[in-house]
């Protein structure tokens, strides 16, 4: 038996802990079992990349649950992408890079293959195993779902999103004192999610508990009302500017700041509509995706809000590198080792698929066949805790 272990997409609080727990797990039950790590995810498979895990590293594996980022390395190569793996090297023109991945595999005798990453990380895997199978390879791939988005179809909870949503809050902590900088201060939490709002939201939820357990002066200008959360957006909601200006200028006449928490993808359809009406230049990617990063959401609500809300002083401040490079908290390492667990018993006993919480099967930490993974789920705002922050905030959609 000859594990691999690899990491891809983007990191999430959670890679180092996953890694940890697998490896922790695996020499535990079975100690002669010979473990290697792609480095670099599947950028590491294709260049035949790969580091041998030691008897050291077996024996003090909970050290990465200390961790961040990924002790194997990460990155964003999709083997589906035949064009970028030319481009870049990893394969070279008329190759096919799924075929170059799994002719490595069989070079170096591997019969379980862990993944850890989002969707395409492992539906990826998926094509992998059918393509083995079909050149009369018997190789079992079990995934674990990472992202800090929390939009995996039919999983409830993601690895590493409920560790993000924290630090997103301690982030702001700090931040949130800037108000104390200026009158009437606008200060806008941009926050990772394209098109799914859950991280805003469960980040202003969290901030907001902890807000709780604080103590404030509020004799002085330490009043829990100008620490608190004014407004949240996400994708999956649309926002009426005009309604949101009128209701924000009066939070900024009684409390003299405003707090605004973004999705980086809230009111993007709004940006570009805008932005194309007054003749300017929308660029996208290959995927015909927006680029977010240069039409800047946080600094378009700023200027836009800034200006009709009466804001003397504008700060945009995102977090999402400060979130995703976490190491585990207590609730994500938890379900990541129960996660983890199981994924050695399925591998072990030859099932693949995704180890997560079923929302088709109650929630149940269950292996989850890979043709029913899928990214891309939105944030249910019908939720109670949700709409019961929106309404303790005076916000309404």
């Amino acid at each position: 038996m000859k594990i691999a272990l690899l990491t891809a997409g983007g990191i999430a609080p959670c890679l180092s802990s996953a890694i940890g727990g697998l490896i922790k797990g695996y020499a535990t039950q079975y100690p002669d079992a010979e473990m290697i790590g792609y480095l670099h995810g599947y950028r590491g498979l294709l260049l035949g990349n790969s580091i041998t895990i030691s008897e050291d590293v077996k024996q003090n594996a909970e050290i990465l649950f200390e961790f961040g980022g990924s002790p194997i390395g990460n990155s964003r190569v999709k083997l589906t992408n035949v064009e970028n793996c030319v481009k870049m090297g990893y394969v070279k023109a008329g190759e096919n890079p799924l075929q170059v991945a799994a002719e490595q595999l069989i070079k170096d005798e591997i019969t379980i293959l862990h993944t850890i990453g989002g969707d395409d990380t492992n539906t990826t895997a998926a094509d992998l195993v059918d393509y083995l199978s079909n050149n009369n390879y018997n190789l079992t791939v079990v995934g674990l779902p990472k992202t800090v988005d929390n939009d995996v179809y039919p999983i409830q909870q993601t690895l590493g999103a409920w560790t993000a949503a924290e630090q997103g809050a301690v982030f702001f902590e700090n931040v949130a004192n800037e108000s104390t900088t200026s009158t009437r201060q606008l200060i806008i939490h941009e926050i990772m999610g394209r098109n799914c709002g859950w991280l805003t939201a469960g980040t202003a939820f969290e901030y907001r508990e902890r807000l709780k357990e604080r103590k404030f002066l509020p004799d002085l200008l330490v009043s829990q009302d100008r620490w608190d959360v004014h407004a949240v957006y996400i994708p999956e909601v649309d926002i009426d500017i005009q309604s949101e200006v009128i209701r924000l200028r009066k939070v900024m006449d009684e409390k003299d700041c405003v707090n605004i928490f973004l999705s980086e993808g809230a009111g993007i359809d709004s940006i570009v509509a805008e932005m194309e009406a007054n003749g300017e230049d929308v660029r996208r990617d290959a995927f015909g995706h927006v680029r977010l990063d240069e039409i800047n959401p946080g600094q378009w609500f700023a200027k836009r809000f800034g200006q009709e809300i009466g804001a003397e002083k504008v700060l945009v401040q995102k977090s999402g590198y400060f979130g995703r490079s976490a190491a585990s908290n207590k609730k994500d390492l938890n379900l990541i080792l129960k996660t983890g667990n199981l994924a050695i018993e399925m591998a072990i006993t030859g099932n693949s698929g995704v180890i997560g919480l079923d929302e088709d099967n109650g929630n149940e930490l269950s292996c989850i066949n890979f043709e029913r993974i899928k990214g891309g789920k939105p944030f249910d705002y019908s939720q109670a805790w949700f709409k019961n922050m929106l309404n303790e905030i005076g916000q309404t959609i």
